[in-house]
């Protein structure tokens, strides 16, 4: 396949199973998901969809439980509205970049933080 017809298909995956998280989907376990990115296989038979979750542990649990159990319900949805002559397997994972970098800002606001302190003292003369 031509790696422009993938990103494509990946791109379109993503802002499907968007709208049917937003829309579709009735079980209350799910709670604030967000579809990240979309990897799609060469031959277009596997998709893997990062979802970011928001929450604490519980919700973040809950709303996993709820996604595994609705794959099959995406992944024959995705066959109505996309026209391809496979729909493919489909499989979520986590995607943890959001929370990583929501760390390393408040590292840095941290460190800022410090050094604004650091540039209030007076300065040692000898």
């Amino acid at each position: 396949m031509s790696q422009l017809r993938v990103e494509k298909l990946q791109e379109l995956i993503k802002q499907e199973v968007g709208k049917m998280l937003l829309t579709d989907l009735k079980d209350p376990r799910i709670g604030f998901v967000t579809v990240t990115h979309v990897d799609v296989t060469g031959d277009l038979r596997e998709a893997k969809i990062f979802v970011s979750i928001m929450g604490n542990e519980e919700q973040v649990k809950d709303s996993w439980q709820g996604l595994q159990s609705s794959i099959g319900f995406i992944r024959r949805e995705i066959g109505q509205r996309i026209r391809l002559r496979f729909t493919p397997t489909i499989a979520f994972a986590l995607d943890t970049s959001l929370d990583y970098s929501e760390h390393i800002q408040k590292l840095l606001l941290q460190i800022e933080k410090e050094n604004q302190n650091n540039n209030d003292k007076p300065p040692i003369v000898d």
